[in-house]
Parts: C-alpha cells; structure tokens; sequence
C-alpha cells in the first residue's frame, strides 16, 4: 500500500453541526426542487457532512441515492459512487446533470467510454466540475484509474448496491470485496454504504469487510405499504402476463425472466398482442441496452422484460407493476426488484409465478461451484420457496427475513391476507417439533428434522443414530410440506431461530424454550398448494379463443366463403376452414394483421382471400356496436426453431416424409399434422415427389378429382367413405394436403 497521499486529504470538512435545517433544506430546494426531507435523510447527510462512516440501510423508494448527491454537491471535492451497473450510472448521471446548470456536475468511468470521452471526464474532475464520479468496481481497480484518482481531492466514497460485498447477499460480486483495500491506495476518506436489502448477516459482512463495524447505522423500516403482494401457481402464466398488462393499459412495467431467451421471447410476444415492450439483458450490446432503458425512461414503451440487471438504482417513480415470470434466486432479490414498483408512493402490484420445478432448475444451475457457495445458494433458494409457500401474511414473512417485526396479523395488501387461508390448532405439533429439535442438539437444519419425524431413514439419520430417538416417526402422518409449513410459521413466531451463519442450523429461542416448559394453544395455518404444469411453459403458445362463437356471424362468414369459393370455382373448405370462420366469429378480426392470426389463416390466405371477410367483419362489429374480445386474446409468437421451417425446407429438398419424421421425432400422424397446419394456413407446399413414390397413378387421380368436384366437406373420413377400402386414412390425408397447397395457396 502506498503512504503519500496529496495535501488536502487531511483538510478540514464542513461540519453539520454548523448547517441548520433550513439551509439544508435550502440545499436540497436548490438543487432538487424538494421542500421537505423524507426518513432518515436528513441525519444521514448530517452525518456524512461530518465527516463520518456511514451505513444506510433503506428500501428502494427511501431516497437513497438522495443520501449521498446532496453531500456531495455541498462538499469541496469529488465524491467517489461506486456501483456496480453501467445502466444505473448513466441514468443517475443524466438525473444529475438535469438538475445542475454546469455539464460535467457528475460523470461516470467505466468501459463503455471511447479514450476521448475518458479525457472529458478527467478533465473535468480535476477543473473541480465534477462533484460525483461513478465508478465501476471494476474500472476502480485499474492501475491507470488508481494513479488517476490519487491526483483528486475526493470528499468521500459512496459504496452503492453494498449488498454485492457479502457472499449471502443476492448479487454478490467478487470485485466488490475488494474495495477497501483500493480505496486505502488511492486516498482515505469517509465511507457511506447503502443497500435497499440486507439481512442482519449480510449487514455484518458488509461493513467487516469495508472495516467500518464503527460507522453509523441508520436503518428504515422495509415496510413497503403501497406495494400489494401475491404468487401465483405457474399454470398459464404467459396468458395471464399479457392479460393483466393489456388491463392496465399505459402503465408502466417490468417482467423479470431469469434466462436471456426467456426474455427475448417474452418482449417478442407482447409486442404481437399489442404491448409497447422491448428486451433488457446482458447478452445485448451496450448501445442497445442503453437505447431501451431510455425508451422505457422516456416512456416510449410501456414494458420492459428483463432479466434481474434491470432496475439497479433506476429512477423511474411511476413503475406500477412488476411481474416474475420466474420466481428469484434469493428474497433479496425478490424484495429488491418487486421494490422497483411504486416508488412515487402510488400503486404496485407485485405478483410472481411460482413452481417448483424452477427451483429444481436454480438447484442444478449451481452443481459444479464451490461447495460453500452451493449450500449457501441452497438455503437462500429454500427461504424463497418458504416465501412462495407460505400462507403467512407476506408482508410478515419478507419483514421476518430482514429482522423486522410486522405487528400486525393482516396487511390487507397481498393475496394470503384477502384471501384469509385455513387455520388450526398447532400445539402439540409444535411441541413435537420443538422436541425434536432439542433431541439432536440444535445442531441440524430443517430437512434432517424434517426426516426424523416422519421416520425416513436417510443416510445421516442413520449415522447419527437418529432413527433411535423416541419421536423418530412420531409425525409420519403429515407430509414434508406440512412440517416445513410449521417450521416456517414458528420461525416468524419466534419460537425458533435459523443460525445462517451455519447454513441453516435450526435453534430454540427463549420463547421456544419457555412453550416447551409450559405448552399452550398456537394457531397455525394451513399453506398453499400449487398446481403444477406438466411441462415447461412455451412461449409460442397457442391463439386462445376468449368467447362464444356469434351465430350470426358464422352463417354470414358461410355464405360469403360460398360466393368467394364459386368465383374462384373451389370447394368452400380450400378458401376457409369451419373452424378458422368459427374463430373469426369469436374473434372478430378487422384487419389482414388480425386476420393473418386466426387459427388456420396465416399470411398466404389472409392475402389471397381475406379482403372482403375483414370488410364483412368490420361492418358487421360497427352495427351491433360489438365490443370485440382482443384485448384479452394471447396471440402466439412464431417460433422459427420449432418444426415449421424444418419441415418446409426438408420437403423443398424432397426428402422422404419418414426420414422428415424422424429427424424431428414424430410419428407420422403427428408429422402429418404439422403439414395440415403449414398448408391450411396459406403455405404453399409440394408433395408430388412423395405422392408419385407411394401411390399408385391412378389412385393419386381418383383422390385428387374426389376433392375437386365431388368433396362437400374437407372431412377424412367422408372421402374414405367414397373413395372405398382401396385408401389408408394416410394416404387421403397426403393427398388432401397437396390438393389443398395446390389449389387454395
């Protein structure tokens, strides 16, 4: 470490003692147009004015960021912000410089600056301009950086997004750790630490690590009361996303997907059922991210989907819901990014879709890293199931995780305290499990408690002997679900403790002590159960019918494809199928563009013929005064991946159906139903190699003129009906398909 630091790293600073309330306030008018400090903010900023380290720990919406710019803009010198988000530097730097009349107020250093914008930026620094610089933990780290900082008179460092520091945090980054030790190189000076989520543990981590255990600490509640709180079984999620946004139109929103391809197909899918969406990841180029982040600034779009890299520090107050598409990795996380609602006070939904087999995926994503931080991993994945699970208040159960007591029983505002869940009498099961627990030493997390009342004999029971203890079985009656529900309700009653600092360790507190010396009636309650999908939700899903079909429309629809049909001199059923005119009597599309999404249309019909359908439709909505059903319809998204595109160019390159099937693992029938959909949707196929192969000359014909001029309907088994025992159904089927592309695309 080097010794010599520059002249007036030891000057005096100005001293809040001296400012009164109304000269602060006069500032924080001044430069942001406030009249009044919210919380804790105005002891805080006493306190780095006097030259104090200090810790702040306050929800997202406190007016963290507020904590740290008024400082700075007071003291001589430059302020340090360290933080670790390109995204969340650039929007705080353009915040800043909105405020103040001189440019250069607040800059950032970071890689994404060319060389002659880093010599603007110093530039400035050292003219005295810049009174906030943000740093990356990264860029902080480098020699040229260092050597640079060293030359500045700093007023003091603001560690953001502290909560990356700890290893137990929800988005810890290595870098971060090493802080302190470049700080001291580069010059001494306070220290202000602020995160919106930190649990006791993550709190002692942070400032051991930065060495200011003597800091100040000022805590505000984590209590967000205008944000309402639900999950909701992960079933249909994707229809229920695009409904509830298209039920709050003009509001603005963020969808958290934990994978980048999630992401991309979620954007793509809303914006095909008419959202203003746009993607926000890692994998996309600097420039792009920073375009979109500004779209959604600006308002230009009303959704951003994005993966957990969005949001951190982003100031946007009129968020009104934010929605987890899949559930979080930790309740920091899940605290932190549901917090990004309702900033200005107004409303926040926050509902998240939950199931089980996503946490298995969060479980095997972690296989291959240091065993410390997979179990560390594991016990932070198991809180977020116990959130997602629970029939406790939620509001209760996220204060409980960040050492906070919720007084109350019912918040009002989350979907376990509208929706009151089933209550019981818990007294002896608490009691068994409170026993258990001082049986083995409270020395074993929940899982191996778990086992030991049900009498499962796994590995570590046995080895300790455990299955030898009186109440080994003595809760076999109950599931796991039941008894990790009840730990977890006596966890946020006090009766027990969970040592983290052990992973997970379960331990008797005083008033667990004191029930086991004298038990009395506890009321618990019964948790949720969610249903599960049988698969993996896609997100080209299918067009979704939302009503009855209108009768009169459907005959309408019939007669006009009628009179379509004769002019073209086709059967009726080439030009539309029944069942794309009955979705269009659902539906009730006025557009090609709406057209083109019926089920059975597709772009190649809804040109060919679909002009006047859209004009019938059109007509017939304005005099009934229809009220049509799109804004509750989830379009699918074409999935260019999946088996159309194959399909077509194996066929173009006529290779046999069998091999085509193969290649793409399905059996005939359901490779044939592939092709049905391609043609009937206005794709233009041939079959001809294929046909001339298999079948005879002569019966290709027979089919083929059995469609043309004799077929009422398209039906199967009407054609094998008058074609006789001579045709497989496979064979009507391939010959219905090429006479359909034949003829109707």
């Amino acid at each position: 470490m080097l010794n010599s630091r520059p002249h007036w790293a030891t000057k005096p600073r100005i001293m809040a003692k001296n400012i009164s309330t109304a000269s602060l306030k006069g500032y924080l008018n001044k430069y942001f147009g406030f009249s009044n400090f919210k919380g804790n903010q105005e002891a805080i900023i006493r306190n780095v004015l006097s030259g104090n380290d200090t810790f702040v720990l306050m929800p997202t919406g406190g007016g963290k960021s507020l904590c740290y710019q008024l400082p700075a803009l007071m003291l001589r010198g430059t302020a340090i912000v360290i933080s670790p988000l390109i995204a969340l530097m650039k929007n705080q730097g353009d915040s800043k410089r909105s405020y103040m009349l001189e440019e250069g107020v607040a800059h950032f250093l970071n890689s994404s600056l060319n060389k002659a914008q880093v010599q603007q930026v110093r530039d400035d620094v050292m003219r005295g301009v810049t009174k906030m610089l943000y740093v990356a933990p990264e860029s902080l780290t480098k020699d040229e950086n260092v050597q640079f900082l060293r030359r500045v008179k700093i007023s003091f460092y603001a560690i953001d997004e502290a909560h990356c520091i700890s290893e137990w945090g929800h988005d810890f980054r290595p870098e971060y750790r090493r802080i302190r030790p470049i700080i001291s190189e580069i010059a001494n000076a306070p220290l202000i630490a602020l995160t919106a989520t930190a649990t006791p543990k993550v709190q002692l981590d942070i400032q051991k690590n930065l060495n200011m255990l003597g800091a100040t600490v000022f805590k505000s509640s984590f209590n967000r009361s205008n944000l309402y709180y639900e999950v909701r079984p992960k079933v249909n999620a994707v229809k229920d996303i695009v409904k509830h946004i298209k039920q709050n139109p003009g509001k603005s929103g963020i969808v958290y997907c934990l994978s980048r391809k999630k992401v991309e197909e979620m954007a793509e899918l809303l914006r095909v059922n008419g959202i203003k969406a746009l993607p926000y990841h890692a994998g996309m180029d600097a420039a792009s991210r920073s375009e979109n982040q500004d779209k959604f600034l600006m308002e230009k779009v009303d959704v951003i989907v994005a993966t957990i890299a969005f949001g951190m520090g982003i100031d946007k107050p009129d968020v009104r819901f934010v929605i987890h598409y899949d559930i979080p990795k930790s309740l920091e996380g899940y605290y932190q990014e549901t917090g990004r609602a309702g900033r200005d006070g107004g409303e926040g939904r926050c509902i998240t879709f939950y199931s089980y087999k996503d946490i298995l995926k969060l479980e095997k994503f972690m296989q291959g890293r240091p065993v410390s931080e997979q179990e560390i991993g594991k016990q932070l994945l198991l809180e977020t199931v116990a959130y997602a699970e629970s029939s406790v208040c939620r509001r209760k159960m996220l204060l409980n995780y960040f050492g906070e007591e919720y007084a109350p029983d019912n918040c009002g505002c989350c979907d376990n305290c509208l929706a009151p869940p089933t209550k019981f009498e818990g007294r002896d099961e608490l009691a068994l499990l409170l026993d258990t627990i001082a049986a083995v030493n409270q020395k074993f997390k929940a899982d191996h408690i778990v086992n030991i009342l049900r009498g499962f004999t796994s590995a570590a029971v046995k080895s300790y002997e455990h299955h030898e203890l009186e109440m080994f079985g003595e809760g076999s009656e109950r599931s796991v679900v039941f008894w990790n529900s009840i730990i977890r309700q006596a966890l946020v009653m006090k009766f027990l403790d969970k040592d983290i600092e052990n992973y997970g360790l379960l331990l008797i507190t005083e008033k667990g002590a004191q029930f086991m010396d004298r038990p009395y009636d506890v009321q618990f309650t019964m948790d949720r159960e969610f249903e599960e999908a049988d698969d993996d939700e896609s997100l080209a899903m299918p067009l979704e019918k939302s009503g009855v079909v209108d009768d009169e429309l459907f005959s309408m629809l019939k007669d006009l494809r009628k009179r379509v049909a004769q002019k073209h001199n086709l059967p009726p059923f080439v030009i539309f199928q029944d069942p794309s005119l009955e979705d269009m009597s659902v539906q009730y599309p006025v557009t090609l563009d709406e057209l083109r999404n019926i089920s059975g249309v597709g772009a190649g019909k809804a040109t060919r013929y679909g002009k006047e359908f859209v004009e019938l439709i059109r007509a017939y909505v304005e005099e009934k005064e229809i009220l049509r059903p799109q804004d509750m319809v989830v379009k699918s998204v074409a999935n260019k991946s999946m088996n159309k595109v194959y399909i077509i160019q194996s066929i173009d390159r006529q290779l046999d159906l069998e091999d085509i099937a193969e290649g793409r693992g399905l059996d005939m029938d359901e490779l044939l139903t592939e092709i049905e959909a391609i043609v009937n949707s206005g794709t233009k196929i041939n079959l001809s190699y294929y046909l001339n192969r298999t079948l005879e000359p002569d019966k290709l014909e027979e089919a083929f003129e059995y469609f043309k001029h004799e077929a009422q309907t398209e039906r199967i088994d009407e054609a094998l009906k008058a074609l006789g025992d001579d045709y497989t159904e496979e064979e009507v089927r391939l010959v219905r398909i090429q006479f359909l592309s034949e003829l109707g695309n």
